[in-house]
């Protein structure tokens, strides 16, 4: 346990959850494990503090974790290098040219972390060394398969021949585990239903006059859109459309889904944790396994058709002891599924508008840390070239070959125009404000 207590301390916790105490021991007497247990629980640590325990010393890669999106692949590596655990961890996602991972590869991680795509391309390329690979996760196993990838799970597990210990993470409680999992009578850890610090969740309906509820939309962001706020949608066009409309009316937005490049779904993520936008359009993809900060309002511009996706959207809200709201748009003749519960209708007009400008803007650099570049750099160099003061400075997020800084709005564009010519560690760097 002193790898995992050093991590602990590493990552700012004094002690583990039941859920990560009860997964350590389960993996020392068990071969096969199912974790179920929703977003917030702690589930990340959960499996990662097992395999840290596993992990023999050595250059020899030794654990793999699926995750069927990339952003979900890119938080775990981040968590798991938090933890300074001493070994290395690499993550493989598509997005990006694999030549940069099979750079990265051919010094051997000790953990590697990726999509199903690109994992499974890379052990048909020999990229991986399978020979000592003993841990197999499969974290949001069930948006795995709803996302079509079975195919390349089911390759990745028949190839990872010496596989000791399986474990197979999912948000939902659900029938048969696939037969392709190679998973014989596996304990079960679940953790659903649990009471945790939770805030209350309050339940909203607004219906449209006519057939379209892009007006009462913008009238609700009007009265909301100062906290974060997530609007989902069932579609990416949708998202699109809702996305044009805020940015003609100068509402600060973001929009996310599938369909994007990784730098753009990357940025938007940034600039709500940052601050910079209070707004985010997005489909289901948001809804779970994602790195976002605490949300006060989840905004149902279309109705999801099944209940299990409704929770997991109303889960973004209402966590950590923090209240939330939901709100479900109608028009026409939509009508409540029976597995929303009670809820009130929101009047407009008793409301009032408030103030949509958000005190940040999120400036780009285009240097990250494969050039050596960390948040000190950027702090002197703000500070100090830049002749920012400490509140006019906020979130740092330094990326592999970029990073992302929160910065006061009325300071950015003097500031950009500023370090323009600058270098730091003696290069030159692209700078502009993130719109």
């Amino acid at each position: 346990m002193q790898r995992t207590n050093e991590a602990l301390k590493n990552l700012g916790f004094k002690n583990l959850k039941p859920i990560q105490s009860e997964m350590l021991e389960a993996f020392e007497n068990e071969s096969d494990l199912v974790l179920i247990a929703p977003t917030g629980s702690g589930k990340t640590l959960a499996f990662l503090f097992p395999l840290l325990e596993s992990f023999k010393e050595g250059k020899i890669t030794q654990a793999v974790i699926i995750a069927p999106a990339r952003e979900l692949a890119l938080q775990i590596e981040q968590v798991f290098k938090d933890a300074k655990t001493g070994f290395k961890v690499n993550c493989c996602y598509g997005g990006h040219p694999i030549k940069i991972e099979k750079n990265n590869l051919l010094d051997a991680p000790t953990l590697i972390v990726g999509t199903p795509g690109r994992i499974a391309d890379h052990i048909r390329r020999g990229t991986i060394d399978i020979r000592n690979i003993k841990s197999l996760v499969l974290d949001e196993f069930d948006k795995g398969l709803e996302l079509g990838f079975e195919k390349d799970m089911r390759f990745i597990i028949d190839e990872l021949f010496y596989i000791e210990n399986r474990i197979l993470v999912s948000a939902t409680q659900k029938g048969d585990i696939p037969e392709f999992t190679r998973m014989e009578d596996p304990k079960i850890l679940s953790f659903i239903g649990e009471k945790r610090n939770e805030g209350t969740l309050k339940l909203y309906s607004l219906k449209s006059e006519g057939n379209d509820k892009l007006e009462e939309l913008k009238e609700l962001i009007y009265r909301v859109g100062n906290q974060p706020t997530i609007i989902f949608c069932n579609h990416r066009e949708a998202v699109e459309r809702i996305g044009e409309l805020l940015r003609k009316n100068k509402i600060p937005a973001g929009i996310f889904h599938g369909a994007l490049k990784q730098e753009h779904r990357e940025r938007e993520l940034t600039k709500l944790r940052n601050g910079s936008t209070n707004v985010l359009i997005t489909t289901d993809l948001a809804s779970r396994g994602i790195d976002i900060p605490a949300i006060k309002n989840v905004i149902h511009y279309q109705i999801p058709t099944v209940e299990e996706a409704f929770i997991h959207r109303n889960g973004r809200t209402a966590r950590m002891e923090a209240d939330g709201n939901a709100f479900i748009m109608l028009k026409g003749d939509d009508y409540i599924p029976d597995f929303v519960g009670n809820i009130d209708e929101f009047e407009l007009a008793n409301h009032e508008p408030v103030d949509l400008d958000t005190k940040y803007v999120t400036v780009y650099i285009g240097l990250g840390k494969k050039n050596r570049v960390n948040k000190v750099d950027i702090v002197g160099l703000f500070y100090k070239k830049g002749g920012l003061i400490k509140d006019q400075l906020g979130k740092i997020e330094v990326m592999d070959y970029c990073a992302f800084v929160a910065v006061d709005r009325l300071k950015a564009d003097d500031l950009v125009d500023t370090l323009r010519k600058e270098k730091i560690k003696k290069k030159s760097f692209k700078i502009s404000v993130s719109r």
